[in-house]
């Protein structure tokens, strides 16, 4: 008798501390139908979002070859290094034709049509 008591007691003071289990709002649902006449549509402004899919869920295995197993940050700091590289070998280019040109009186834009006469 002692232990239905307590058991009582606990299950009282559960029924006034403890959060509700949300049985008293299951039947709280709109009596008459919306505007829409379906009870579960959405209103006019409502938007549905895509039911959420798993990507360990679906039956076809993913091909791990297909991907590229480098991160985007990896593959833009090479890209830099090279474009500074190439920007080192053109500006290396544009040293040693100006020593040619400043030096040995090597004339470079010959090429150009009318450079001669300018010269």
């Amino acid at each position: 008798m002692t232990v239905s008591i307590i058991h009582a007691l606990l299950r009282w003071i559960l029924d006034v501390c403890a959060p509700g289990t949300g049985r008293r709002r299951a039947d709280a649902r709109p009596a008459g139908p919306s505007p829409a006449g379906d009870p579960a549509a959405p209103g006019p402004f409502a938007v549905r979002l895509p039911v959420h899919r798993s990507p360990y869920g679906l039956p076809v295995l993913l091909d791990g070859r297909a991907t590229a197993p480098v991160r985007p940050y990896v593959l833009a700091a090479e890209r830099a290094h090279r474009e500074r590289e190439l920007e080192w070998a053109r500006q290396r280019r544009r040293r040693v034709a100006l020593v040619l040109a400043a030096d040995f009186g090597v004339d470079l834009d010959r090429h150009v049509i009318g450079a001669e006469m300018a010269a």
